[in-house]
């Protein structure tokens, strides 16, 4: 536990150093992944709210939102320095 610990309040004070493990077990699905680009272009996600995946892309220009709304996801915000907000777990 003390490792996890450890690495986590490194990652905080230097989030660039420290391999991010968290795309391993992805947030997303496989066909929102193919719609950011692929696997291999996320950079890093980090669920910030109930409905809200923050995901840093290696490649901005790979991003295709019209696969991502036929991927079933209700929206998507793009921001600065290729960073994209996912909305997910919206029902109808």
């Amino acid at each position: 536990m003390f490792a996890k610990l450890h690495q986590a309040f490194w990652k905080a004070l230097t989030p660039d150093l420290l391999p991010d493990t968290s795309v391993a077990t992805s947030l997303l699905n496989h066909a929102t992944l193919a719609g950011l680009g692929g696997a291999v272009n996320v950079k890093s996600e980090q669920k910030v709210a109930l409905t809200r995946v923050r995901v840093v892309l290696r490649d901005g220009s790979k991003l295709d939102t019209k696969a991502l709304h036929r991927a079933g996801v209700p929206g998507v915000m793009v921001l600065a320095d290729n960073v994209v907000h996912v909305l997910v777990g919206l029902t109808p």
